[in-house]
């Protein structure tokens, strides 16, 4: 079984409204539908679980009704962090399914554009390897610091040496829960991803495809660009 956990609970603070990122509607739809409906067509896709917002569930509700996300099972309340909700979603589906271990696909709701053979290639490679992370290649010239605050650098760093992870993050279930709760144990509550947190207990990552397309909708910016491709597709 393959369960996509999306997670879809922060406020959207860099994008300066009111209304949070993933219920900003493009063309009358709103971005959390887009990445939903990404998973929904998928065919190794069996179940969506989704970690909202707290007070914006009944609106999820209404909008997952409207677009027929019939895949979506679950909606569990979010947390402060990423790694909260992704918690929050994993316990659930342990809850659910005590004695099977699905593999469990972990995507940025706001990830609005993830094509379809990025889907499937995560889940191919965790099938055979364990688990996977969508990268892509670094194209831009890397310089370093000593300091985040530093406004000017004389070192540089190798690109080829540096890859640009994106969402789906593929790992099976009892693999994901062991790592939140090794985390919980040693303090960790806000590593960047679940693949950080892996790496942050010594584990090797394996990679599988990503696409340029496939970017977060974080700031104003990103979502001129998003509104750009979705007219261009339509």
């Amino acid at each position: 079984m393959n369960i996509a956990l999306l997670t879809a609970s922060g406020v959207g603070s860099r994008m300066h409204q009111d209304i949070p990122k993933q219920f900003t509607c493009v063309d009358d739809k709103p971005i959390i539908i887009y990445t939903l409906e990404c998973f929904q067509k998928n065919p190794m896709i069996d179940e969506i679980i989704i970690a909202c917002l707290p007070g914006w569930e009944n609106m999820l509700k209404a909008y997952v009704a409207q677009y027929n996300i019939a895949k979506l099972k679950n909606i569990v309340p979010g947390g402060k962090t990423g790694q909260e909700s992704i918690f929050n979603c994993v316990c659930k589906i342990k809850e659910l399914y005590p004695k099977d271990n699905p593999l469990i696909i972990v995507h940025d709701g706001v990830r609005a554009i993830c094509p379809q053979d990025v889907i499937t290639d995560s889940i191919t490679v965790a099938q055979k390897c364990g688990n996977a992370v969508a990268i892509e290649p670094c194209n831009e010239a890397m310089l370093l610091v000593d300091d985040p605050h530093q406004t000017w650098s004389d070192r540089q760093f190798p690109r080829d040496l540096i890859k640009k992870t994106q969402t789906p993050h593929a790992f099976f279930l009892d693999h994901i829960m062991s790592l939140h709760k090794k985390a919980e144990e040693n303090g960790i509550n806000a590593s960047v991803a679940t693949c950080t947190l892996a790496i942050e207990f010594g584990e090797k990552i394996y990679f599988s495809k990503g696409s340029p397309k496939n970017f977060k909708i974080t700031t104003a910016d990103d979502l001129d660009i998003f509104k750009a491709l979705i007219k261009m597709e339509n």
